[in-house]
């Protein structure tokens, strides 16, 4: 069992990582301040630690500097509220092994801890690509009309509301806004809505002071502060509570914010740009999202298509993440086989692009020739292509696949699926958050299995 110290003055954000890590099989140690962080190092002797950037006693820095002067073999993830790319290639030509951006997302952290130990080597893990890199534009008609409802909005400092799938770059388009507008040179704060805890919204939004509930240890400046007279991200805002809706629509009306805790009004001067994968019109009218912030997040809508509505786009991205598979894993992959980009093309991709970088990446690790076979795809997603029907197939050759669907077991226990998540929903009266809980899955993956199996969302 590998063993992860964690260095961090947020005893809450230490809880929460530690139950996550737990979970997955990690022994977990915390550390609140730099003095204790060493301690904890000699005596726990981990094989990993993750520590903050900004420490009540000292910096994240320093800390990784002694850390790497006591043992240059164990390696170091900075984590830090403050995405300053600066900072993070300080922090790599010092030797930490990766840097991470608050809020933690948990498939980012745990892909990252499970990289570092299997690196076997002390060398710092540059991001293989500066952020430029991360997404292309692409080439089709919509990436045309993304980019350029992109660049109308961004020098406007309309509220922005981006609409699309999960997977789809949502995010990136968020970033661009803010690299193209007047606010660039200041903060690009990015939160999402759907792995906070109800609990903790409202510290993780507005901050808390020292003693104002329990774990409040110290006092917490929020996102709103930490992304002053810049511009904050908010994704899967359907996710949040009703409490925390009145709290934001408030911070936006009056521009102020306050910690919990706290009588103090913080003047704060944010950019608001927000992104979702429902239909925020049809919760508005079910009344599980006000109506008055809807209107105030929705000055501007941007629709990001999925994956498989932009055909065009396929190739370039495809070769896109080609090319970064092969830096992040050492490999020389140089393509892929007519059947593997045949695959791709009748795939459905419900993950969009966030899906084809990984299905990518599992391919090239697997692949022991320079060009990416079927056999190194994931069995679903071969299935799946081998029976889409083609535009121009005959009435018997649909009906041959209809008959092969009816006896696959994979398509029989989609169909099981399915029955089972209408009926949660249908014995809830469609509440979403009251379904996603009785189905023991979270609400951003109710929302994806209902797309996935076109059921309607009522």
């Amino acid at each position: 069992m590998s063993k992860v110290l964690i260095v961090d003055d947020d005893v809450t954000f230490c809880l929460m990582l530690e139950t996550l890590l737990v979970k997955h099989g990690y022994n977990v140690s915390q550390a609140f301040t730099y003095s204790d962080g060493r301690k904890k190092f000699l005596e726990f002797q981990p094989d990993i630690v993750l520590t903050d950037l900004r420490l009540p006693d000292h910096d994240g820095l320093e800390l990784l500097t002694l850390l790497k002067a006591e043992s240059s073999v164990v390696p170091v993830v900075l984590m830090t509220s403050y995405g300053d790319i600066r900072t993070a290639v300080k922090a790599m030509r010092m030797g930490a092994f990766d840097y991470v951006a608050k809020p933690v997302n948990p498939d980012e952290i745990l892909a990252t801890i499970k990289r570092a130990l299997s690196s076997g080597n002390t060398e710092s893990s540059v991001k293989s690509v500066d952020f430029v890199d991360l997404y292309l534009e692409g080439e089709s008609a919509a990436a045309a009309r993304i980019s350029e409802h992109t660049t109308l909005v961004a020098p406007t400092g309309m509220s922005v509301l981006i609409l699309g799938e999960s997977g789809t770059g949502k995010e990136f388009v968020a970033r661009r806004i803010h690299q193209q507008s007047e606010r660039h040179l200041k903060p690009f704060v990015a939160i999402d809505c759907g792995a906070l805890p109800r609990d903790l919204a409202g510290s993780e939004f507005f901050g808390h002071m020292k003693g104002s509930f329990t774990g409040a240890f110290n006092d917490k400046q929020g996102q709103f502060e930490a992304a002053n007279g810049g511009t904050i991200f908010l994704d899967e805002i359907g996710n949040l509570s009703y409490e925390i809706q009145v709290q934001l629509l408030r911070a936006i009306q009056e521009r102020k914010i306050r910690r919990i805790g706290s009588t103090i009004e913080i003047p704060i001067d944010v950019r608001i740009i927000t992104a979702t994968n429902e239909d925020l019109k049809q919760t508005v009218s079910r009344g599980d999202f006000r109506e008055d912030l809807y209107h105030r997040i929705n000055e501007f809508a941007i629709q990001v298509p999925p994956l498989r509505e932009r055909p065009d786009d396929m190739i370039l991205f495809t070769s896109h993440f080609l090319r970064q598979a092969n830096m992040e894993l050492g490999r020389s992959v140089t393509g892929f086989s007519d059947e593997v980009l045949e695959i791709f093309k009748n795939y459905s991709w419900p993950g969009n692009f966030r899906e084809l970088k990984n299905i990518i990446k599992r391919s090239v690790l697997l692949s022991k020739t320079q060009i990416v076979s079927a056999d190194t795809l994931p069995e679903e997603l071969v299935n799946e292509s081998r029976f889409a029907p083609e535009t121009n197939q005959t009435e018997a050759s649909v009906s041959e696949n209809v008959a092969a669907d009816e006896f696959s077991l994979r398509e029989t226990a989609r169909r099981s699926e399915r029955e089972i998540i209408v009926s949660a929903l249908e014995k809830v009266r469609y509440n979403k958050s009251k379904a996603a809980r009785l189905l023991n899955i979270d609400r951003k993956t109710l929302y994806n299995k209902m797309k996935q199996y076109d059921i309607p969302l009522q």
